[in-house]
């Protein structure tokens, strides 16, 4: 009997085979991810959150540098009468920790209570969430470029009334309801902008969330490649940064249960706006919103991506797709029932959607699933 012993591997190395750093993906070695060496390289440190972001502060420092007062709003619990009693319940929830020399201010205090970033430190203001308006539909003329300064979660509300204040109005919703609404929906705005400030890498460097308005869609894009496939975003949840999120979520910020996209692909159709899109690059997540667009505008992807969508959205509200319901989707007539096969024929043959073979085979009253139900 011969017996190997397999050392583990060193905390925070990565160990190279050829030069080449592989993991294990089911019965495949395939290179590592970015993210993956990233994580393995941070073994050995501190997590990002429980660095501190300022050591040796006064009690007044403490006050003077976090929002406390908004803090205690957003939970919805009375102010402390005294400030050891403000200083305890931060300290109760790991925000703030004393030490002999006073108190010590973690990097996730600063960034969800700063009352200003870059009273902290640079690397802290460079996570300031970005917003640029573009007159058209590139970027070669700027009509406004903001970089915000307060912390997450004291800067959540105006931000987001910035940027849907800034929107401009969807003309067409307008002329049905004969009221003026924006664009993009408000709840939409909401939850992508939340997304992008929870999920992003806080390990990345000379970066931050960008939100770009153009005259014919928004783009919100994080640092980081998501954990999960972007076709996956509708029903399954996974926390890149848990601990943020854990905060975000008692502050009423964000829900951490996986239904903040479920709202925002929901909100495209009732406004009539073309499906989505989530799109991963190198080293940046990006969702993009679309400003109002009729059927015939729409391209052959934008219908297959509306479709998909839609059968999603359905499916996991126990529901399921047909060719009626997605005719309301586009808002279409009865007599177009050929032209919404066509859609849905090229999504099965795109491989996103299948028959439920459950149902009836007639092609008639066919019924579908998404490809991963």
């Amino acid at each position: 009997m011969l017996v190997f012993e397999v050392p583990t591997r060193p905390v925070g190395r990565a160990l190279d085979y050829e030069g080449a750093y592989l993991m294990r993906v089911g019965e495949e070695l395939r290179p590592m991810t970015p993210d993956m060496l990233k994580r393995i390289f941070a073994e050995d440190q501190q997590d990002w959150f429980s660095q501190p972001a300022r050591c040796d502060a006064s009690p007044d420092d403490v006050i003077a540098l976090l929002d406390t007062q908004t803090y205690f709003e957003l939970l919805k619990i009375p102010y402390p009468t005294s400030r050891d009693a403000v200083l305890e319940r931060l300290q109760s929830q790991d925000l703030i920790k004393q030490t002999a020399q006073g108190w010590t201010i973690s990097n996730i205090a600063a960034i969800l209570l700063a009352k200003k970033l870059d009273a902290f430190s640079p690397a802290l203001a460079r996570k300031a969430p970005r917003v640029v308006i573009y007159e058209g539909i590139n970027k070669l003329k700027t009509r406004d470029d903001n970089t915000g300064n307060r912390g997450y979660a004291v800067g959540f509300g105006r931000l987001v009334d910035f940027v849907y204040s800034a929107a401009p109005q969807n003309r067409f919703i307008e002329e049905v309801v004969r009221e003026e609404v924006k664009m993009f929906p408000k709840q939409a705005l909401r939850e992508l902008i939340a997304n992008a400030l929870v999920h992003q890498d806080f390990l990345a460097t000379g970066t931050s969330v960008m939100i770009e308005m153009y005259s014919d869609r928004i783009e919100i894009s994080n640092p980081g490649i998501p954990p999960i496939k972007v076709e996956r975003f509708i029903d399954e949840n996974r926390s890149r940064n848990e601990q943020l999120a854990d905060i975000m979520r008692r502050l009423g910020i964000c829900e951490e249960k996986g239904s903040g996209i479920d709202k925002v692909v929901s909100a495209a159709e009732d406004f009539q706006l073309p499906a989505p899109d989530f799109r991963v690059g190198d080293t940046r997540t990006t969702a993009v919103l679309f400003a109002h667009q009729d059927f015939a505008g729409m391209s052959k992807t934008d219908r297959i991506r509306a479709c998909y969508q839609h059968c999603c959205l359905l499916y996991v509200s126990n529901q399921r797709m047909s060719n009626q319901t997605l005719r309301e989707r586009f808002r279409l007539s009865d007599s177009q029932v050929a032209t919404v096969s066509l859609i849905i024929k090229a999504t099965k043959e795109a491989g996103l959607i299948k028959a439920d073979e459950s149902e009836s085979t007639s092609t008639r009253y066919a019924r579908y699933l998404p490809f991963w139900a």
